[in-house]
């Protein structure tokens, strides 16, 4: 991917496609390459632009941002996505997960949260906004058979109840600060379960941990 992070947005309203540009119009490395007003045109929009990063909404006629995600991959179209939605939903959610989505947003994001999320995704990293971290806590700390992993993790690779929170914090984008906030604990013990959980998943940066996380279905 060059520098430039070349971005097509998908939505059924222009106003949210106005906003969202007007957000990301003072950004020197994002670069929006194509918009779509439906599900089906976003399609088309993806495989004409061929962008880095795909913005979707949710809810979109003519194909639903989940429908889409579920066409691209089925298509092993590698392009990162970011669901746009209103909802903070457990099923939205997860549907969005199952279906391949990177990141999911919620259309009340700030600016920050919301160029650090397009910043994130765009690098293979993960990114889920608000509340939405506790929903997948929830999950992968609940036998769940939409969860069950792909492949089996060796015995000395088998993480932690805690080290789930740690992974599904760092993938949503969580510095230590945050990760420790969230979950009651010094800077230092997160600092500490991080480290243990990249090297028992034996994994240098985030990048290589959202692809372990992602291969035995972690998240």
């Amino acid at each position: 991917m060059s520098n430039i992070i070349r971005v097509v947005l998908a939505d059924d309203h222009v106003f949210v496609r106005d906003g969202i540009k007007s957000l990301l119009e003072n950004e020197a490395n994002i670069e929006v390459v194509g918009e779509a007003i439906d599900g089906a045109d976003a399609l088309e929009v993806v495989a004409v632009t061929q962008p880095d990063l795909l913005i979707v909404d949710i809810r979109m006629p003519n194909l639903t941002g989940i429908e889409v995600v579920e066409k691209l991959r089925s298509e092993n179209n590698n392009v990162k996505i970011i669901m746009l939605s209103m909802h903070e939903s457990e099923e939205y959610v997860l549907k969005s997960i199952k279906a391949g989505a990177d990141g999911y947003l919620l259309k009340g994001s700030s600016k920050e949260e919301f160029l650090k999320a397009l910043h994130s995704v765009a690098v293979g990293g993960k990114y889920f906004s608000g509340d939405i971290s506790s929903i997948l806590i929830s999950q992968l700390t609940n036998s769940s058979p939409s969860l069950e992993p792909k492949q089996s993790l060796g015995e000395e690779m088998m993480i932690t109840k805690r080290e789930k929170e740690i992974l599904t914090l760092l993938l949503s984008g969580k510095g230590n600060k945050e990760i420790a906030e969230a979950l009651d604990i010094s800077k230092r013990t997160a600092e500490v379960h991080r480290f243990n959980l990249m090297k028992k998943l034996k994994v240098k940066n985030l990048m290589e941990l959202s692809n372990k996380a992602t291969e035995y279905s972690l998240i």
